[in-house]
């Protein structure tokens, strides 16, 4: 069996499934966040009644992320509603935006975007968050009420978005009706370039089957290659399976995974014990497809999907008018490193954006030094708008005043994962995708730019 199937034959307590096969799994984490979370919470209790009980309140995990730093009052109300549930169902797991658990969340406008308003608990986007506060483990099933949740099969777990009514479901019996997937199989070789990074590896995955090339099947990425990646860029890869069409992404354990999540589960308190689940060297894939890290060059798809692939060098002629770097995809503490190491003692031309994922993430570029400068001072100083408000922000475009909203049509390369028309915000507008070391040249250059002119 692939990694999926040998997975989720354990949730459903059988020794064996195949793709195709429709069986009840048990979940073992079900996330939901300030979007989602009151229709779940709605749907939730029109069917299993307005005194119902989660099944397991310590197996939810809510964290309010996506329309949080906005004057937008219903945006605002959402999170009341989270918290509101959170205290009636006594639920452990709630990152609230505040730390008074009686308040109401209000984001304060004339504090302005970039100075942090968010309380001790606040742990930013969804994505980021569940591993960091130790909710991934490996050979565990994880529902998310977000198509991104498949970042977490990084962690060698089946990951992946529901909707509301499924997951109110979920929340009621613990239990969710799964169609095993087909699995296309990555053998990664090699080791990736100076300038190349891991949004270039599943950039160049999806530009080789399409958008819709992996509709509802796993993404498993496997071979010798993985062993040079981080686990920040195991995280990118498997977030953009869903970009794909995949139900989920999914990388094999090692010693690098057991690393990061025992250190989480063992500084948050979260349960520790996990039993991952190994390849199968007679697994049957419907297709594999081999990419060698070490040919790969940066990767920019163009507007309006994912699978319009092309070399930055092929589209050096596009003249941009903003940057932006954020988001699950390409806000990790890794992601500002190589963004910053582009950037270290030039200027931007072009209005640039960066939104950190996590308080952690503020934290660390706020406190990492290179020479006499941290790396956030190294950002600011090159021009970069920096806000400590993390969250989604602009990935999804939000309320007119989104930090780093697009209001007007506009070319914009971001180190985001989704492109179609009004994502970022103004419905004309274009987004072109890219790693975050390609998004730093192409600030400096303003146009589209391989990031190995600016390295060495």
């Amino acid at each position: 069996m692939t990694l999926t199937e040998k997975l989720l034959a354990r949730a459903a307590g059988k020794s064996h499934v195949s793709a195709g096969d429709n069986i009840w799994v048990n979940a073992d984490v079900l996330m939901t966040h300030d979007v989602c979370g009151p229709g779940t919470i709605g749907v939730f209790k029109r069917e299993f009644g307005q005194n119902a009980k989660v099944w397991d309140r310590n197996r939810v995990v809510i964290i309010p992320d996506h329309y949080i730093f906005t004057s937008d009052s219903k945006s605002n109300r959402n999170v009341d509603i989270l918290r509101d549930f959170v205290r009636e169902q006594e639920i452990p797991y709630f990152y609230d935006v505040i730390d008074d658990p009686n308040g109401a969340w209000k984001f304060d406008a004339t504090k302005g975007l970039l100075k942090r308003q968010y309380g001790s608990q606040y742990a930013g986007v969804c994505h980021a968050a569940l591993p960091q506060k130790g909710h991934t483990r490996p050979g565990e099933v994880l529902f998310g009420t977000d198509s991104h949740t498949c970042m977490a099969g990084a962690f060698n777990q089946f990951a992946t978005g529901i909707g509301n009514t499924d997951a109110g479901f979920v929340m009621g019996t613990g239990k969710l009706l799964i169609k095993v997937p087909s699995t296309i199989g990555f053998r990664l070789e090699g080791k990736l370039q100076l300038g190349v990074m891991a949004k270039d590896i599943i950039l160049h995955a999806i530009g080789e089957i399409g958008f819709d090339g992996a509709t509802y099947q796993a993404m498993q990425f496997h071979g010798s290659g993985i062993a040079t990646l981080s686990m920040d860029d195991r995280m990118t890869v498997a977030n953009m399976a869903i970009e794909a069409g995949g139900k989920n992404g999914i990388f094999p354990f090692d010693a690098r995974t057991a690393e990061y999540v025992d250190a989480r589960t063992r500084l948050n308190g979260t349960r520790s014990t996990y039993e991952p689940v190994e390849v199968d060297h007679d697994q049957k894939f419907t297709r594999e497809i081999v990419i060698d890290l070490s040919k790969l060059e940066p990767t920019v798809a163009c507007h309006p999907d994912p699978g319009q692939r092309k070399s930055a060098k092929e589209l050096s002629h596009i003249q941009l008018d903003r940057a932006y770097v954020g988001s699950c995809t390409g806000g990790k503490t890794s992601d500002f490193v190589e963004f910053a190491r582009v950037l270290r003692g030039k200027k931007v031309v072009i209005d640039t954006f960066g939104v950190p994922a996590t308080p952690e993430i503020v934290h660390d570029l706020q406190n990492t030094r290179w020479g006499n400068q941290t790396i956030w001072e190294i950002l600011i100083s090159a021009g970069v708008q920096m806000t400590e408000n993390a969250g989604c922000s602009a990935c999804l475009g939000g309320p007119v005043d989104t930090f780093g909203r697009m209001n007007a049509p506009m070319k914009c390369i971001s180190a985001t994962n989704r492109n179609f028309p009004g994502r970022m915000g103004h419905k004309e507008s274009q987004v072109f995708l890219a790693s975050p070391a390609t998004v730093a040249a192409s600030a400096l250059a303003g146009r589209v730019a391989d990031p190995r002119e600016y390295m060495s």
